[in-house]
């Protein structure tokens, strides 16, 4: 019992940090009456990421960890336009960098093992599994189509499309949680989709007041 309230710790201690990247945008855009790109948000973003990659893996759900590998160095390339990535120490910078190699390198070394684990493991069915990947990577697609959006305007920006994907995504990942109980995916969604929804209508009343 107590190894799986650590892992829930962990899980939820991640999900804290993708709500409060969320929650401060959220509250920034709402008094700049336009939808804004706080560093803040993609430093908050990167935290998540490698703690909820971590709650996946104990979890044993290649959902989860998938989403977290697809999205993170969009956070770092994020934090490369705004200009924090220059100012980190190189020691920081390489350990970033370097991290999903690692991970990569360490699971390549026993790719049945993994395979044994994560894609036919008997606690998600194999639909399930394929329903929630796929959720998890149209809610990553958000970060690349931000990516691209951002680097052909030299800009971190968070568009309508962004909030789009992300609220479609957010849906699809919540009926994931639902079925299989994962307390921590039901409600890190339930104020995403708040919240994503919110942006939407942000982004709508400032071009129909423009």
């Amino acid at each position: 019992m107590s190894s799986n309230n650590a892992i829930l710790s962990i899980g939820f201690l991640a999900q804290a940090f993708f709500s409060a990247r969320t929650l401060v945008q959220w509250i920034l855009s709402e008094k700049a009456k336009k939808v804004l790109s706080p560093t803040i948000f993609w430093v908050l973003s990167l935290l998540g990421a490698y703690l909820l990659c971590i709650y996946g893996w104990l979890r044993n759900d290649f959902a989860i960890i998938l989403g977290q590998f697809i999205s993170y160095y969009i956070y770092l390339a994020n934090l490369k336009l705004k200009g924090v990535w220059q100012r980190l120490p190189k020691v920081i910078g390489y350990l970033l960098l370097a991290t999903p190699i690692v991970a990569v390198a360490f699971v390549a070394q026993d790719a049945s093992a993994f395979v044994a684990r994560f894609l036919h493991n008997e606690e998600v069915a194999l639909w399930l599994l394929i329903f929630g990947s796929v959720g998890q990577v149209l809610f990553t697609l958000r970060f690349v189509y931000q990516w691209i959006y951002s680097q052909r305007r030299k800009e971190s920006q968070l568009p309508a499309g962004f909030w789009i994907i992300s609220l479609t995504g957010s849906l699809l990942i919540l009926t994931y949680g639902i079925i299989r109980a994962d307390a921590v995916l039901i409600v890190g969604q339930m104020f995403g989709a708040v919240a994503y929804a919110r942006n939407l209508w942000i982004i709508t009343h400032e071009k129909k007041n423009s």
